[in-house]
């Protein structure tokens, strides 16, 4: 069952020094599921002292030891499967399936950077003078300071918490006040997986002021973020005061360019169903759906039956497709998306209202809008929820300048059977990541990331652990030789 989280620093699980809780709610029936610590400035110093002591041991520890406990952490969490995914189900609501899927997803995160930490190669470089020697050497930047979003409560803070931890570094993780248990989990399978004292940290409670002390402290030379664009401005001005090296992973508004060369119902099953995933609550969710309009009313029949034929509710339960949103914040955003989709003239053809046989919970029906006009507040402003706003286009020039207009480059998706079209289109979509004919694009073993105002830096794969290192430049001049 679901306990109250306390925090983890120099490898005790404690409260606030003051007392100081907060509630998490489930939102599947916003009912009190326990109670976070809400760190106070005394709890975040005693976290980064840890930390600092903690990386002076971990940074000596050998690769291959490294990986060794990597690998533990990674067995550990997959023994543990099915108490952390019902702990997620609990706290975000989302079908014990996809917490299933996400807690090995976060698993895999600690047994590829296991692999990777002996696989942190410098650089030979060959001098112009024969008595000198110059190569580059790379070293774990420090202590980081990761701070993860409620959407992937497990897999987010895994990127983070494993690549740092291969590359050498200590980490302070705060996760989501309304998922703090899925990150607690993987705390402790780090602590039982032997990893020295202070090597991982994790603290709860107000967000700005963790933040701002953290990333204030001298102690903390690395950033990382999962979060919106507005908090990942606000990170980015505070790191600049201390120059700290930052990766953040921020909001997109995924573009999916439907061409005229591919089955329709079969592209429109597949976005449908992807679309609805977490409830729409996915950085990388596809969310403005342009179909050329020879293919429009087959594709917008079909995924429209889809979204009115999953079933929606508590994710505990047996058949539930998708479950509720986080919080009551976010029905609100979706209403008024809605609302002002219509008013612009497009037709509602699934959902687009709460449901009226949930009483409680932060529900809402998995909704399509049909013919929406790209000034539309959808198609601008990203639509964290299960809401898919579906329009037309007629030429490749037109649909590339529509889907690359807005300030946000974290994934985009195209369906062509065509090969030259589908590669020009990956080619200029101004994205991170692409799908081509696929939509599950999150995997241990590739980058995750965006452009633009989407973020910077990468997660997961061999770029992943760059962003803890730093390259160390040498050069060396021999002695005369007798």
């Amino acid at each position: 069952m679901y306990r109250d989280i306390n925090l983890f620093i120099a490898n005790e699980w404690r409260g606030a020094s003051d007392g100081a809780t907060r509630q998490v709610t489930d939102p599947a029936t916003e009912a009190a599921l326990g109670t976070i610590p809400v760190a106070t400035v005394e709890d975040l110093d005693a976290a980064l002292a840890a930390a600092e002591r903690g990386f002076a041991v971990w940074r000596r520890t050998n690769p291959w030891e490294r990986g060794a406990k990597l690998r533990r952490v990674a067995e550990i969490i997959r023994e543990g499967a099915d108490n952390i995914a019902r702990l997620m189900t609990l706290e975000t609501g989302k079908p014990l399936a996809e917490s299933r899927g996400e807690v090995g997803a976060a698993a895999d995160q600690f047994e590829w950077y296991a692999e990777e930490t002996k696989r942190i190669y410098g650089q030979t470089i060959e001098s112009r003078a024969t008595d000198s020697r110059m190569q580059v050497i790379l070293q774990p930047v420090g202590v980081v300071a990761a701070f993860s979003a409620w959407n992937f409560p497990a897999l987010l803070p895994a990127r983070k918490i494993a690549a740092a931890l291969g590359a050498g570094c200590a980490v302070i993780v705060k996760p989501a006040g309304e998922t703090p248990a899925s990150c607690a989990a993987l705390v402790a399978a780090c602590e039982a997986a032997g990893l020295p004292e202070g090597a991982v940290n994790m603290v709860t409670g107000n967000s700005s002021l963790i933040a701002r002390h953290l990333i204030g402290s001298p102690i903390v030379r690395k950033v990382s973020l999962t979060g919106s664009v507005p908090v990942g401005k606000e990170i980015l001005h505070l790191a600049a005061d201390g120059v700290k090296k930052v990766s953040m992973e921020l909001g997109g508004h995924g573009p999916v360019i439907v061409f005229d060369d591919v089955d329709p119902v079969q592209a429109a099953e597949t976005c449908a169903t992807t679309k609805f995933r977490n409830c729409g609550q996915v950085c990388i969710s596809p969310t403005r759906f342009y179909v050329h309009e020879s293919r429009y009313d087959a594709f917008a029949v079909r995924f429209a039956e889809v979204a009115k034929g999953l079933k929606l509710g508590n994710g505990l339960e047996e058949g539930v497709q998708v479950g509720p949103m986080a919080n009551r914040r976010g029905i609100d955003v979706i209403e008024r998306m809605v609302a002002d989709a219509v008013e612009k003239g497009a037709e509602v053809l699934a959902g687009g209202a709460r449901p009226r046989d949930l009483n409680a919970g932060y529900f809402f029906e998995p909704t399509v809008l049909g013919h929406v006009p790209d000034e539309a507040l959808v198609m601008t402003e990203e639509p964290f929820g299960p809401i898919a706003p579906i329009t037309t286009f007629r030429d490749y020039d037109e649909v590339i300048a529509r889907a690359n207009a807005l300030p946000f480059g974290l994934a985009g998706y195209v369906f062509s059977n065509d090969l030259g079209r589908a590669t020009r289109a990956w080619e200029d979509l101004e994205v991170g990541m692409v799908g081509v004919n696929e939509m599950l694009l999150a995997t241990a073993e590739a980058p995750f990331g965006g452009i633009k105002e989407s973020g910077m830096g990468r997660e997961g794969g061999s770029f992943g652990i760059g962003d803890y290192l730093e390259p160390k430049y040498v050069k060396m001049k021999l002695a005369p030789t007798v």
